[in-house]
């Protein structure tokens, strides 16, 4: 009874609900919500995502203990995985560092900067 009910209220307030779950962002309670995943279960799929990194396709997911082939099968559908987020080291460099300075001379305001014009 209790998954029924946090299988609904998962469903009502997910903004989510129709789109398939992302394994590497997962929370145990979204992982129980799918159709044969317990708490044992999902408790495994975070332990493997912990130990292993992020997964890299949905397909790993049979790597986990538990995670047969017809278990498998059932799930795939409902599942993604979104791809690693990197930053090139040159774009980290440029976020990290101040903004450009506009093109001419830059004024401060005074009345001797108005005066040289």
């Amino acid at each position: 009874m209790q998954r029924l009910l946090l299988a609904i209220a998962l469903a009502l307030f997910s903004s989510a609900a129709f789109a398939a779950l992302n394994l590497n962002t997962a929370t145990k309670e979204e992982l129980i919500a799918l159709p044969g995943i317990g708490p044992a279960k999902a408790q495994a799929i975070l332990d493997y995502r912990t130990a292993h990194g992020a997964f890299k396709s949905v397909e790993e997911l049979k790597d986990v203990k538990g995670i047969g082939a017809k278990r498998f099968e059932k799930l795939k559908g409902d599942l993604t995985v979104a791809p690693a987020s990197t930053k090139p080291a040159a774009a980290a460099a440029d976020a990290s560092s101040p903004q450009r300075m506009a093109k001419g001379p830059v004024s401060s305001g005074t009345k001797s900067d108005a005066a040289k014009k």
